[in-house]
């Protein structure tokens, strides 16, 4: 039997975590008790897939692993009497036996952690920490705050849950607009963080982007009128469409402006531009349905050169009136750069409050290099490396640090 390398079980973990997960806290109805089994079956996976191989249905192993390691550890916990066991004890005893998903296990638990007892910022950090199987760390980065502060807001929020005996379903049709914010927030950010890894040596997490398009397919079935959930599908399959250009073989990153767009999967540009029209139509503009417009003219554009930069920068002061925000207020700056020209686009990013933020300090040293101030350039550059945990990121960034030229103050060459 072959060895499995710790990197495939690594990989069955990021792509089921999230669906094993769902499916005991279909079964137990206790969040805890869920992620708790889910992460002792991987544990035993760990020391067993080495030698014995991966199973058949990696998945399966680690659902049914999982269900009888929480049934083994709530009966011990019975016998103390412990009155939290039992009701997870009983409510698996009412669940069928059958181990695999059914086809919305996963959007019930987004509907049940989105639920509005729990702040917004909430809903979406613990939603990413049990679907997409993000560690604590990866999504404080993401909400640009402290890791202690993040694991505290995720104990609240699951014990808020157990205590207050929110459901574990799809909420009635009359509840469902009240959750989609946080629903729409977190199936996109599920999906940035598979499209630019927070953390880790590759730059995207395919499983991840996939599941978010998943959810997003099966949220525009469930709510088909819904305007800004169409919206938020169309961004994700055209930013998709861009993936297969987006890094070289070796898994270097490629900017937009020099990808080539021959390798953009034109299936998925097509779907996605369809549904933007079909959401101009309705005339009911919202954030994701904005973004969505500003990548269909990007994908427009056979040649970055020929980008229609005056429409982009248009859409994204609409985009601002609607969801102002530092980061919209950045990518905005990137589109000024290209209708009036560095200098104007770095005066509004010296006005942001986005020092935690790595890709606020990759931009402006863009636009210093553009400037020819390449010692304040190699600064940022040095504050964008010092931000970013992703290898990819951080090797690209090296490179354009490098490729400036050298300050006679610099010394040796920058060991970073």
């Amino acid at each position: 039997m072959p060895a499995v390398p710790a990197s495939d079980i690594e990989h069955v973990f990021r792509a089921e975590y999230g669906r094993a997960v769902a499916v005991l806290v279909r079964i137990f109805g206790d969040i805890d008790v869920a992620e708790e089994a889910v992460q002792d079956a991987f544990t035993t996976a760990v020391q067993r897939w080495p030698a014995s191989g991966l199973p058949p249905s990696p998945a399966g192993w680690i659902i049914t692993t999982a269900r009888n390691r929480a049934i083994d550890r709530l009966r011990r916990e019975v016998s103390r009497e412990d009155r939290h066991a039992q009701a997870a004890l009983l409510h698996a005893d009412g669940v069928p036996t059958r181990e695999g998903p059914v086809r919305d296990d996963r959007l019930r638990l987004i509907f049940t952690c989105c639920h509005p007892a729990l702040a917004a910022s909430v809903q979406v950090a613990l939603t990413l920490r049990l679907l997409g199987g993000l560690t604590t760390a990866e999504i404080a980065r993401a909400f640009l705050i402290p890791e202690p502060t993040m694991a505290q807001r995720l104990v609240r929020a699951k014990g808020k849950i157990r205590d207050a005996r929110i459901p574990y379903r799809i909420p009635d049709e009359a509840d469902l607009p009240d959750r989609l914010g946080a629903v729409l927030a977190v199936v996109y950010l599920i999906f940035s963080e598979g499209y630019a890894a927070s953390s880790g040596d590759r730059l995207v997490r395919e499983d991840l982007c996939a599941e978010a398009i998943r959810l997003g397919r099966l949220l525009a079935e469930l709510m088909p009128d819904e305007p800004e959930v169409k919206g938020l599908l169309a961004l994700m399959l055209l930013i998709e469409a861009r993936r297969p250009a987006r890094t070289t073989s070796d898994g270097a990153l490629v900017l937009l402006a020099d990808q080539d767009r021959r390798r953009w999967d034109r299936g998925l540009i097509a779907e996605g531009q369809d549904i933007v029209r079909q959401c101009l139509r309705r005339g009911q503009p919202g954030p994701y349905q904005i973004q969505a417009a500003i990548n269909a003219v990007h994908s427009d554009a056979p040649v970055a050169a020929a980008t229609d930069w005056p429409q982009i920068l248009q859409l994204y002061d609409q985009l601002l009136s609607l969801a102002s925000s530092p980061v919209v207020a950045l990518n905005r700056a990137v589109a000024v750069a290209e209708v009036e020209g560095p200098s104007a686009a770095l005066a509004l990013i010296d006005g942001l409050d986005l020092d935690g933020y790595h890709l606020f300090h990759a931009i402006r040293a863009d636009m210093l290099r553009r400037l020819g101030r390449d010692a304040e350039a190699e600064l940022a550059y040095e504050a964008a490396i010092g931000r970013t945990q992703n290898a990819a990121e951080r090797d690209f960034l090296r490179r354009r640090r490098q490729a400036l030229t050298p300050s006679p103050l610099s010394g040796a060459p920058p060991s970073s």
